[in-house]
């Protein structure tokens, strides 16, 4: 007998539904063919062990499963139920009338419970567009699949509750989800809060207009200077995820796995990889290719802490990325593409010591060896960071006073004020949504200087000795500001703002 299952593999962050053919037939044999991998050809062992301590078992006939397209390579151990249900319903042991409309997928122990699968997200996605109704799956990843409107979703936590379904025995619960509701409660809820933070008003100012304009931001100081506590709290003043941007996020985390049962995400993501990281682990790839930390930082911040900790060559594979707000990643027979689209934060020492060249610091370092430390890191990735903002430690009076600083909530609402102001200019423009996207001939159109506010920025290159990447950075920065005053206008005291925060490009800076 001939049974047709359906099961999806998931490549890159979409979902290709895979039809799971199981002829049972006279004779002696298990036959598994269709690409499957390791995980999948030892499924028959799980499925078995399965079968019998719930009541039923695999038929000693000749079993011949067929998973198309056969020339799609499939991977993992998500596909043991559809396999077993394929099994059963082939050999006649349960019920498969309406089985075509379901996709089901999920990992077996031996006692017929799942185990959560990747990518719940994706796939049922995929089945909403494919005209399947109805999706199995393992009770962990129901709250993520359920929410897809247009499908129904049932967790299940053990084999014999779907067998049971099919037999007529017992009707699953469907799992139902308000992604609206549940989107719209948690959006108030940062972790951290910028009240915490005692003094570093002009930081805070930089952190601001850095999330206003989704500019990337690195911060210059000595260790206890508070560089890591302020980068913590940038996602709490960033706009809040629009429904779009929380799917996309989620989708990325449910093809890592990373979704914990919760739903939709509505935090955005703050990503903080350690410097010994490898660059296949930032950017994504693997034989399997899986999404790296850039990815996972997708809609929110990826923090590098000790910038120049950190191996060149992980560095140097972030810069296109920066730029195309996407990851793809090539191998022989497929290529899979993830958004990457993120604030980069970036903080480091001014020296190999610590501390800036201060005699009565602890550790010193001399001019010559600073400037080695800080040309670690390649001018063409320093380019792409339109902020550069030197921390220094806060003194005894601000670290004592018992006064409570401005709160997140007031700085988002200037932030959110101002990305509504840069989406409007945008609307019209597919790949730009805030001043940090802006290309050269969108600068021009949209930056334009008077004659007061263009002396100025000529006298301050030449004078601070700018070089001449820092000019569109400066104008990016200077329109921002000025978003968040709300003017229509650049005028002069936004670009004396916007040139203060170049300071890795002044000549002489460690001088």
């Amino acid at each position: 007998m001939l049974t047709k299952i359906f099961g999806s593999a998931v490549f890159g962050v979409e979902a290709t539904t895979i039809t799971v053919e199981v002829n049972v037939a006279v004779g002696v044999g298990y036959h598994l063919v269709g690409l499957p991998d390791n995980a999948i050809k030892e499924s028959n062992y799980r499925i078995a062990a399965a079968l019998q301590n719930n009541g039923y078992k695999i038929p000693g006939k000749k079993i011949t499963i067929n998973m198309a397209p056969a020339d799609l390579r499939k991977e993992g151990s998500a596909y043991d139920l559809t396999l077993a249900v394929g099994i059963l319903a082939a050999s006649g042991q349960i019920k498969s009338d309406s089985i075509a409309n379901y996709i089901i997928m999920g990992e077996l122990s031996l006692d017929g419970s799942l185990q959560p699968i990747k990518g719940a997200l994706p796939i049922a996605f995929r089945a909403c567009e494919e005209g399947f109704t109805k999706f199995i799956l393992p009770e962990q990843n129901a709250r993520e699949a359920a929410v897809v409107e247009g499908i129904e979703v049932y967790g299940v936590r053990n084999i014999k509750e779907v067998i049971a379904h099919f037999d007529g025995k017992e009707v699953l619960q469907r799992t139902i989800v308000d992604h609206q509701e549940e989107f719209y409660s948690k959006l108030d809820m940062p972790e951290h809060d910028f009240a915490d933070v005692k003094g570093q008003e002009s930081i805070k100012r930089c952190m601001e207009i850095a999330a206003a304009g989704g500019h990337n931001i690195i911060l210059i100081g000595p260790p206890g200077s508070g560089k890591t506590m302020l980068a913590k709290r940038l996602p709490s003043i960033l706009p809040p995820m629009t429904l779009n941007e929380a799917v996309e996020t989620t989708k990325i985390h449910s093809v890592a796995g990373r979704t914990d049962n919760s739903g939709l995400m509505v935090r955005r993501p703050f990503r903080s990889p350690h410097h010994t990281i490898s660059d296949v682990a930032l950017v994504g790839g693997g034989t399997y290719p899986q999404p790296g930390e850039i990815s996972l930082s997708h809609n929110g911040v990826l923090f590098l802490d000790e910038l120049p900790e950190f191996k060149r060559s992980v560095l140097e594979v972030m810069r296109q990325p920066l730029e195309d707000r996407e990851v793809t990643i090539s191998r022989a027979k497929f290529t899979v593409t993830y958004p990457s689209s993120f604030m980069l934060v970036a903080s480091m020492n001014p020296s190999p010591g610590g501390y800036f060249n201060d005699p009565d610091a602890p550790v010193t370092s001399s001019p010559a060896e600073m400037q080695r430390y800080l040309g670690k890191i390649s001018g063409p990735l320093l380019d792409r960071i339109d902020i550069h903002i030197e921390v220094t430690p806060v003194p005894f009076e601000k670290l004592s006073d018992s006064r409570r600083g401005e709160g997140s909530a007031e700085i988002r609402k200037r932030v959110t004020a101002a990305r509504e102001l840069q989406s409007q200019r945008f609307r019209e423009t597919r790949n730009t949504h805030y001043n940090a996207q802006m290309s050269t001939r969108q600068i021009r159109e949209f930056c334009a200087l008077d004659d007061a506010s263009l002396n100025l920025l000529k006298n301050a290159m030449e004078r601070l000795n700018l070089s001449a990447r820092a000019y569109d950075r400066i104008l990016k920065v200077a329109r921002t500001i000025a978003d968040l005053d709300q003017a229509a206008n650049i005028s002069g005291n936004h670009i004396s703002e916007a040139i203060q925060y170049r300071s890795l490009d002044r000549d002489g800076w460690l001088a």
